[in-house]
């Protein structure tokens, strides 16, 4: 399984959740789409068991600081776009302000599935057979839902969590 999540926008509580859930699913790595925000926010993924690969998004302001503070942690930064490929699955990782080129990535037949944020609405869909998946916002600035997603590997089955903040 894989975790997933994206527009965190610096809720350290909404984070420590995040970390809380994909650490008790036991994913193998955890996708975030962008939007992390703050360099502060690496404290909250110090306690992420699995490997952290992320994105930037459109409001992630100190980018290299941020890079810097989450490889100190181990996690891996993938830039504006991440090409990966985990348990023979290719992944297209961004945070997708761009609705073309999110569509255009899944008709490319590159990849078996897209992870996208950035409209804060939790969402699965298929384009063209590829499985296009949208975590919706952890953070719950704009729709007051906390959600992230776990992906499985064997049968591409995705399911959206809504996590219940204090």
């Amino acid at each position: 399984m894989i975790g997933i999540i994206s527009d965190s926008h610096d809720n350290m509580n909404a984070l420590r959740k995040a970390v809380e859930f994909f650490n008790e699913r036991g994913v193998k790595a955890v996708l975030h789409a962008g939007d992390i925000i703050s360099p502060f926010t690496a404290r909250a993924f110090k306690e992420l068991k699995p490997k952290l690969y992320f994105v930037f998004g459109n409001n992630d302001g100190d980018k290299l600081t941020l890079t810097k503070r989450l490889e100190e942690i181990g996690a891996v930064s993938c830039g504006d776009f991440g090409d990966l490929t985990i348990d023979g699955l290719h992944i297209a990782l961004l945070h997708g302000t761009n609705e073309a080129l999110v569509k255009a990535l899944a008709k490319s037949g590159e990849f078996d599935v897209i992870v996208r944020g950035h409209t804060h609405d939790p969402d699965v869909k298929i384009i063209e057979g590829v499985t296009v998946i949208n975590p919706g916002e952890s953070s719950g600035v704009l729709s007051g839902k906390s959600t992230v997603a776990v992906l499985e590997i064997a049968n591409l089955n995705v399911e959206i969590t809504q996590l219940e903040l204090d």
